[in-house]
């Protein structure tokens, strides 16, 4: 191993280290106390009830635990959004589970919570997986309410979906083990079946003080929604448990006896580890997102034995197309070059960035996979596109529409690893958010942005000099560079995998080690949902 190679190890290994130690802190909600007090009460943590509800909670993945971070201080924050939501299995049955965190501000949905519970619905919808909710929230969070009543990505969608997930026959079950008030109250009502906690479970459209600010009636909250009332007078419940766990032992037994499902039939074989080792990745990726190296050393420590069958290996070279098996599965890899190339024409194509030919095989590729039924991997360390006089002339927007409209219209499954960079236009291409992928992941040394924090800083600088210049201002080299700074700053921040995560713009980051368990699961959701329309790229210009 050369010094570089040691280097950029201790850099990635403190990268993964911080973000252990950041989960670790998220862990805890609301924080200790607030979970003692939960405990004092008889009752579970979020995390608990999914650990204890799941089969093995170490073989499950996370979605958004990152949301929120960094964006409430004002209001005393919310870790995690406000609720846990996993994918795991149940009696042996893959299920997503959402659970309301009542130590983050009696478990209230803020503009994130709403944001990160849409998110496991539409889950649950593309790959018609059995979803659980463990209610336990106060409700909107009142002095944002502007922020999440009425629009329509906002709380109201939850219960639409609710409704469009029934009709599509996707189990979905609900356990009420805390507050479940005003509009709230319909999402457990909505699910197929419905559960509550004896003594801490409560179902209302209005609490006893608004019940009694409303209409003078007193009475309290226990009569009013509690588990008997509401399994022995009302009907609004179906099952009336003793305590947390007996609901969550009555959710297995329900999820146990749910029949078989129609596959999607990817095709899977028995798991290889890579032959190459895995933690050598910690010492490829490159200290420094502007450096170079070779992806296809990272496809080796990501595949079933280390093997893959490339596709025009030749032609195209700054993207690789290749077909191999993950945790024995089949997918097709479609992953950014980071290496300089040289092409058979004597060329040199810069790593990272999309040239005419790597968008021409890559969209033929797409379109194979989808022909042969193979989900997609994209693994994404991208600058953009060429740019230039000879790229325009060659009509590099053409060659790149394409390759969008085939990640578009693509019908199979689709999972994105954001590697390094994801900048501009290269995120679109390479499958980004905004084009459906099943799951999308960072590595802790992922930027996304639509440019680096160096070219923006840059950018605005001038921006920012011509007009303090325009108002008579003399500008030094010092004042130059520490404008400069400020910007750099401010904008490296916005690339953070952390700042992206937040915002759900990613599910998860993760450690680089976890990719094949989070493709693998990812495949494996996949494969409740067959593809129902054939694939079809529409007008496209040749």
């Amino acid at each position: 191993m050369d010094i570089n190679f040691n280097k950029n190890e201790d850099h990635n290994k403190l990268l993964v280290s911080e973000l252990k130690q950041r989960f670790a802190k998220v862990k805890l909600g609301g924080g200790k106390k607030r979970i003692e007090k939960l405990h004092s009460k008889g009752k579970l943590t979020a995390r608990e009830r999914i650990a204890y509800l799941l089969d093995d909670d170490s073989k499950s993945i996370e979605i958004g635990a990152f949301a929120g971070e960094d964006m409430y201080s004002e209001h005393g924050g919310c870790p995690s959004g406000g609720v846990v939501v996993k994918i795991g299995h149940v009696k042996g049955k893959q299920c997503i589970v959402v659970a309301n965190d009542a130590t983050v501000k009696a478990g209230a949905w803020f503009p994130i919570t709403g944001k990160k519970n849409l998110r496991a619905q539409e889950i649950a919808i593309e790959n018609k997986l059995p979803i659980i909710y463990l209610v336990d929230s106060a409700g909107v969070y009142l002095p944002m309410q502007d922020e999440i009543f009425p629009d329509k990505e906002h709380f109201g969608r939850i219960f639409r979906n609710n409704a469009i997930m029934s009709s599509m026959g996707i189990t979905q079950i609900a356990a009420v083990m805390g507050s479940c008030v005003a509009g709230g109250a319909y999402l457990p009502i909505m699910s197929d079946e419905a559960l509550i906690v004896d003594k801490t479970g409560s179902i209302f459209l209005a609490g006893s003080y608004l019940v009694k600010a409303a209409i003078g009636e007193s009475i309290d909250n226990e009569t009013l929604g509690g588990a008997t009332t509401h399994c022995e007078i009302s009907g609004v419940t179906d099952y009336k448990a003793k305590d947390d766990k007996d609901a969550l032992d009555t959710i297995k037994n329900i999820v146990d006896k749910i029949g078989g499902f129609h596959k999607a039939g990817y095709n899977r074989i028995e798991t290889v580890k890579p032959k190459e080792n895995p933690e050598d990745i910690y010492g490829i990726i490159p200290k420094s997102r502007a450096d170079q190296y070779d992806m296809y050393e990272i496809i080796k420590r990501l595949v079933d034995n280390s093997e893959f069958d490339e596709y025009k290996a030749g032609y195209g070279q700054s993207i690789i197309t290749a077909y191999a098996r993950i945790d024995g599965w089949a997918v097709g890899i479609v992953a950014n070059q980071r290496k300089l190339v040289k092409t058979k024409k004597g060329e040199m194509q810069f790593g990272g960035v999309i040239y005419n030919d790597s968008a021409d095989k890559a969209t033929r590729f797409i379109a194979n996979c989808n022909q042969k039924k193979i989900p997609l991997l994209f693994l994404q360390d991208v600058t953009g596109f060429m740019v230039g006089s000879k790229s325009e002339h060659s009509g590099i927007i053409k060659d790149g529409a394409k390759m969008v409209n085939a990640v578009s219209n693509s019908v199979v499954p689709k999972f994105t690893v954001v590697i390094g960079n994801s900048y501009g236009a290269g995120n679109y291409a390479m499958c980004g958010k905004a084009y459906d992928p099943r799951l999308i992941v960072a590595w802790p040394s992922a930027e996304l942005a639509v440019m680096s924090g160096n070219s923006a800083a840059k950018v605005l600088l001038q921006i920012e000099k011509a007009s303090l210049e325009k108002q008579g201002e003399t500008f030094t080299k010092e004042k130059e560079d520490a404008l400069y700074n400020k910007i750099k700053a401010r904008y490296d921040n916005q690339v953070s995998p952390y700042y992206a995560a937040a915002r759900i713009w990613t599910d998860a980051i993760i450690d680089p080690l976890e990719t094949r368990k989070w493709v693998s699961m990812g495949i494996e959701a996949a494969n409740h949902a067959p593809i129902e329309k054939p694939f079809n790229l529409g007008v496209l210009q040749v």
